[in-house]
């Protein structure tokens, strides 16, 4: 608290100055607190808000102002807070401008690898407390499900009566709705922000292995029917074991059985968390590298008109999901709804909008031109892949930004 001597200040001026220390100064504030006083003259600093709430006037009556932070301090405050953003717009960048090194990390399987530190890192992280919160949340799981393999696959026969051309760009879009939800960014996201990553984990995983069933079914129904479509089950079975599965259950073990270990990862999450999102920038990197000539021999505006219809479909499943949570919080009636718990919406409004990507490679591989042009049928479901990842990360800085404001204003 700064005191001064009645002498020195007006009463209008002491009033005046009770209300600028409550809130943020502008220079119109600044110009009002400048007092004229006796000898010696007391010399009032703008005030500076800071991140600690203590006085910014320094302890020798203000005659020390706090400097303002430096070019450097503010790009790295930035950086630290879009990080993700950031990683996945770079790697896109870096695989437009020079795809040899994407395509020398695809050559070696560096996304698979990204894939398995990720779930590794989420077995890490995993508390025992958030198995328990996740099976209290199995109707807000239940819902997930049957979003992510009924409601989005049901959407793919609307997207197929939009006419445009070339008619893959469209059919790929179709068949991407029918996918179950990504393998990792689900789960890295639903951890940056917060949520219960084991409520993501287990729709992530039970999404995926009932997809290989469900999808075949669905493209048939939807997009081509009297198309035979059949998946490699047992393939993609097995990869869901070895880059999920198996370092999922290697993370929590490590946890579990070295207090050591738990205690070092608690105590650095947020270097994990950016390992994750670094891992997790992989994706677009590689993605974007192996099919740049595909992607610069299409027309700007086809594929400009095609990324657009993916970011809608993104936002469309968004806006969906967060309306069905809100409606089913309001009709449960007795105490808290798991619907309206922010651990669990959010985790399941991150998991159920997203569709994989390596799942509809697979598929579109098996179609074997049934549908068109392998290449045309997979480059706007790289785009919306990209996009989904960008557009959430997003969200996720807005959603902790709003956190660290609630929990400043406490």
């Amino acid at each position: 608290m700064i005191t001064h001597h009645p002498s020195l200040l007006r009463p209008s001026i002491l009033t005046h100055r009770a209300g600028v220390l409550g809130r943020r100064p502008t220079l119109n504030a600044f110009l009002s607190t400048t007092v004229a006083s006796a000898t010696p003259p007391l010399r009032l600093r703008s005030l500076r808000a800071t991140a600690g709430g203590t006085s910014p006037v320094s302890g020798d009556g203000g005659k020390r102002a706090v400097p303002p932070p430096t070019l450097g301090a503010a790009l790295l405050g930035f950086v630290r807070s879009n990080f993700l953003p950031l990683a996945l717009i770079g790697g896109i960048i870096l695989g437009l401008l020079d795809p040899t090194l994407g395509c020398l990390a695809h050559k070696y399987s560096l996304s698979k690898y990204g894939t398995f530190g990720i779930f590794v890192i989420s077995g890490l992280t995993l508390r025992t407390r958030e198995l328990g919160a996740a099976l209290e949340a199995w109707p807000a799981g239940l819902y997930g499900l049957g979003s992510i393999l009924l409601f989005t696959p049901f959407l793919a026969q609307f997207i197929m009566q939009v006419q445009f051309s070339p008619r893959e760009f469209i059919t790929g879009l179709a068949i991407f709705c029918c996918m179950p939800t990504t393998l990792s960014s689900g789960v890295t996201l639903t951890q940056l922000v917060g949520g219960n990553s084991a409520l993501a984990l287990a729709m992530t995983v039970a999404s995926n292995l009932l997809g290989i069933i469900i999808v075949p079914l669905s493209l048939a129904k939807y997009i081509g029917t009297g198309v035979g479509v059949s998946l490699p089950t047992e393939q993609l079975f097995k990869s869901l074991v070895t880059s999920l599965l198996i370092p999922l259950i290697i993370g929590k073990v490590a946890r579990e059985t070295s207090k050591g270990i738990a205690d070092f990862v608690d105590g650095n999450r947020q270097g994990f968390s950016v390992a994750s999102a670094v891992l997790l920038s992989l994706v677009p990197w590689i993605q974007v590298s192996r099919s740049r000539s595909l992607i610069l021999s299409v027309q700007v505006k086809s594929f400009a008109v095609a990324v657009t219809i993916g970011v809608l479909l993104h936002l469309a499943l968004l806006a969906f999901n967060a309306a069905m949570l809100e409606i089913l919080s309001r009709l449960e009636q007795k105490g808290e709804s798991v619907f309206a718990k922010k651990e669990y919406a959010r985790a399941v409004i991150l998991v159920a909008s997203q569709k994989t990507l390596p799942v509809l490679v697979a598929v579109v591989e098996q179609l074997g031109g049934a549908f068109g042009e392998s290449g045309f049928l997979v480059i706007p479901c790289v785009a919306a892949h990209i996009n989904q990842i960008i557009i959430d990360s997003i969200i996720v800085n807005w959603w902790r930004q709003k956190d660290q404001q609630f929990t400043s204003a406490k």
